[in-house]
């Protein structure tokens, strides 16, 4: 069996190919009555949206969503929301020279190895395209959560971060990689092209950033607030890493250091840190939900690599095409929607449970 949905009671399933007509979603579980247009949602995919900049992949998709079903006179009906995105400029003779041979770093092998033959034409369903579907599908969970205000930025590319002292909000519209530093963007256009003309690419760290979430979401066990957003960031193509909160460094500090000590406040706790990223026993603790995601260099890359035909023998394999050469870039929307999808669900399975927003 084949896994295409996420979430227990806000659900979404998406469908479709990096090559196909179309690619979508179809949400389910979304309550009525909330204002839904594809007004609302196409902004966020035009932030994810291809070939905005030479620092990404030239395909040129207009990425325009349609709603098919679910919304009736700007407002969901509370029934099954179908959204549609069309693939307008794939160019699937670029793939044609890869049929018989597999690409190192990519699911070309792995998924023949489970279904026996594969769809090469830019990875078929494992394609990062999928994620505009995500993104739509995450534009209308953030209706579920109005009074939640999500951030995602690039903090990091090819191991330059960014300084958190220079950290502008305004300043991740205004620089086509995502980032609250206005010097670290401009060092990555020097990084970027250079990685692009030698072959090759770059990873990069996208964090993300929750705030406005109230106390009391998630679960002690099995239904961990911090456990399902990993698991939804480690479903993102490319990404091999998620840290919550201090993540890896908390092994390096000291239990005194690392505890959020608390003192009392006007609505409750006033915690001294935010070591845990809002996350304690599963469960949200009012404080900003923090989460980074470490994605790695694109796979796609003109420089010849080893690898093995279909046949078993070997072989070298240069992908040439429209590809990003930093994958990350792209992938702050789609973090931010991954984000929003978790949080809807878990307010919901909260309401269900505890009869609360």
């Amino acid at each position: 069996m084949s896994w295409n949905t996420f979430g227990r009671v806000f659900r979404f399933t998406t469908w479709g190919e990096s090559h196909g007509p179309a690619l979508g979603v179809v949400i389910d579980g979304c309550p009525p009555g909330l204002t839904l247009t594809e007004q609302r949602i196409q902004p966020f995919l035009d932030q994810r949206r291809p070939g905005q900049s030479r620092f990404t992949t030239q395909r040129r998709e207009a990425d325009a969503v349609r709603i098919l079903s679910g919304v009736f006179e700007g407002r969901t009906t509370g029934t099954p929301i179908s959204l549609l995105i069309e693939n307008t400029d794939p160019r699937s003779a670029d793939y044609a020279a890869l049929a018989q041979t597999y690409r190192p770093g990519h699911a070309d092998y792995a998924y023949e190895a489970k279904y026996g033959f594969r769809d090469p034409r830019g990875g078929g369903r494992s394609s990062a395209r999928e994620t505009a579907a995500r993104v739509a599908a995450g534009a209308v969970a953030r209706a579920v959560i109005p009074q939640v205000d999500i951030l995602a930025r690039v903090v990091e590319i090819g191991g330059d971060p960014v300084d958190p002292a220079r950290f502008d909000r305004e300043e991740i519209g205004r620089n086509p990689f995502f980032s609250p530093d206005a010097a670290a963007a401009t060092r990555w256009e020097s990084l970027v092209d250079e990685a692009r003309r030698s072959g090759s690419s770059l990873g990069a760290v996208v964090e993300c950033v929750a705030t406005g979430v109230p106390p009391g979401w998630g679960a002690p066990v099995y239904a961990k607030l911090d456990a399902d957003l990993a698991a939804a960031m480690m479903g993102i193509n490319a990404v091999k890493g998620v840290e919550i909160g201090t993540g890896f460094a908390a092994a390096r500090l000291r239990g005194e250091q690392n505890a959020d000590a608390m003192r009392p406040g006007p609505n409750g706790p006033d915690f001294a840190s935010n070591h845990a990223g809002g996350i304690a026993g599963g469960i949200s603790t009012g404080q900003p939900l923090v989460v980074r995601v470490a994605f790695k260099p694109t796979s796609s890359i003109p420089a010849a690599l080893n690898s093995i035909t279909r046949d078993g023998e070997a072989t070298q394999v240069r992908t040439t095409g429209r590809h990003d050469p930093c994958v990350g870039i792209r992938g702050a929307p789609v973090v931010a929607a991954m984000m929003a999808l978790v949080l809807a669900d878990h307010a919901l399975l909260h309401r269900a449970q505890c009869g609360q927003g």
